[in-house]
């Protein structure tokens, strides 16, 4: 398992940094949009947990107007603060690209478990804790098998499958699945957890 872990952080970080590249563009273009929409920050950052249940700092591009009182973790595309931008990035998953930014530094890899949030870690059972023996990933098993449309324990089986079915042809697997799902939506994509 080591030696495809070594090899999984290194093909991360070739691919990341590839793509970053490649979409320079599209980076920049959000960029414009964000900062013309008004002052905030570009990016929107957030404590999570990844390896080993260490906290980082995950990056997404804002997709919300500026509001220092909102305290919700989680909102829709029909918020009324979410931008005109932020609704098409969240609806292309764009607003995820940062997150590549995450996957050089090391704190994420491409393929893995969604990086939860400290909250849900304090809260989560001890069984599902194995998620984090790897790091979490941009999109993973419970991404592509119905993501919004599974309970917290779904999602956490797929992810504890993952881990014990790590490898390179599975993160392959994964990613093609995962473009599907961004065509298609997640609705198509939801099977029974195994």
């Amino acid at each position: 398992m080591k030696f495809t872990v070594a090899l999984k952080r290194l093909t991360d970080l070739i691919i990341s940094l590839f793509l970053l590249i490649l979409l320079s563009p599209i980076l920049i273009l959000c960029t414009l949009f964000i900062k013309l929409g008004d002052k905030g920050p570009i990016f929107y950052k957030q404590q999570r947990v990844g390896l080993n249940g260490c906290f980082f700092e995950i990056l997404k591009f804002r997709s919300m107007s500026v509001n220092e009182n909102r305290e919700i973790s989680q909102t829709f595309n029909t918020d009324p603060e979410v931008t005109w931008i932020g609704r098409v990035m969240r609806r292309t998953k764009i607003d995820e690209l940062p997150q590549l930014i995450n996957v050089v530094k090391g704190d994420m890899g491409l393929v893995g478990p969604r990086p939860c949030l400290t909250i849900t870690y304090k809260e989560m059972p001890e069984w599902a804790k194995e998620r984090f023996k790897v790091r979490p990933g941009m999109t993973g098993l419970a991404q592509i098998n119905g993501n919004i449309f599974l309970s917290w324990e779904e999602r956490w089986k797929y992810d504890i499958q993952y881990v014990k079915t790590l490898s390179i042809l599975n993160d392959i697997k994964i990613v093609f699945k995962t473009i599907l799902v961004v065509i298609f939506g997640e609705d198509k994509f939801k099977k029974d957890v195994k």
